[in-house]
Protein backbone atom coordinates (compact mmCIF):
# COMPACT_ATOMS: atom_id res chain seq x y z
CA UNK A 1 0.00 0.00 0.00
CA UNK A 2 1.23 3.43 -0.77
CA UNK A 3 1.95 5.45 2.49
CA UNK A 4 0.23 8.52 0.28
CA UNK A 5 -2.74 6.42 -0.14
CA UNK A 6 -3.81 8.01 -3.55
CA UNK A 7 -6.56 6.71 -5.40
CA UNK A 8 -5.71 4.50 -7.47
CA UNK A 9 -7.56 1.10 -9.23
CA UNK A 10 -6.15 -1.89 -7.06
CA UNK A 11 -3.92 -4.64 -9.16
CA UNK A 12 -3.84 -6.65 -6.26
CA UNK A 13 -7.45 -6.30 -4.64
CA UNK A 14 -9.79 -6.39 -7.71
CA UNK A 15 -12.70 -8.72 -9.30
CA UNK A 16 -13.30 -6.66 -11.91
CA UNK A 17 -10.86 -3.87 -12.81
CA UNK A 18 -10.04 -3.16 -9.04
CA UNK A 19 -12.14 -0.18 -9.11
CA UNK A 20 -14.08 -0.98 -5.04
CA UNK A 21 -10.34 -2.46 -4.12
CA UNK A 22 -8.93 0.79 -4.86
CA UNK A 23 -11.25 2.88 -3.04
CA UNK A 24 -10.84 0.82 -0.44
CA UNK A 25 -7.76 1.14 0.13
CA UNK A 26 -7.75 4.74 -0.08
CA UNK A 27 -9.80 4.92 2.71
CA UNK A 28 -8.53 2.41 5.15
CA UNK A 29 -12.32 0.35 4.70
CA UNK A 30 -12.49 -3.46 3.95
CA UNK A 31 -13.05 -4.11 0.70
CA UNK A 32 -15.47 -6.73 0.33
CA UNK A 33 -18.12 -4.70 2.88
CA UNK A 34 -18.16 -2.04 0.24
CA UNK A 35 -18.22 -4.33 -2.38
CA UNK A 36 -21.77 -5.90 -0.91
CA UNK A 37 -22.71 -1.88 0.01
CA UNK A 38 -22.41 -0.78 -3.59
CA UNK A 39 -24.20 -3.93 -5.18
CA UNK A 40 -27.41 -3.88 -2.59
CA UNK A 41 -27.00 0.27 -2.93
CA UNK A 42 -27.02 -0.04 -7.03
CA UNK A 43 -29.42 -2.71 -7.09
CA UNK A 44 -32.08 -0.70 -4.45
CA UNK A 45 -32.02 2.63 -5.64
CA UNK A 46 -33.09 3.80 -9.29
CA UNK A 47 -31.46 7.05 -8.47
CA UNK A 48 -28.00 5.75 -7.83
CA UNK A 49 -26.84 4.26 -11.64
CA UNK A 50 -24.34 1.46 -9.96
CA UNK A 51 -23.22 0.24 -13.82
CA UNK A 52 -22.17 3.48 -14.83
CA UNK A 53 -20.66 5.29 -11.88
CA UNK A 54 -18.32 1.96 -11.68
CA UNK A 55 -17.94 1.91 -15.75
CA UNK A 56 -17.26 6.01 -15.50
CA UNK A 57 -14.47 5.12 -12.64
CA UNK A 58 -12.88 2.45 -14.49
CA UNK A 59 -12.48 5.21 -17.11
CA UNK A 60 -11.18 7.67 -14.76
CA UNK A 61 -9.13 6.36 -12.50
CA UNK A 62 -5.05 4.85 -13.09
CA UNK A 63 -4.11 1.74 -12.14
CA UNK A 64 -2.38 1.59 -8.70
CA UNK A 65 1.64 1.78 -9.67
CA UNK A 66 1.25 3.58 -13.31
Amino acid sequence: MNATRTLARSRDDRMLAGVIGGIAARFGWNSTVLRIAYVVLSAASAAFPGILVYLILWLLMPEEGA
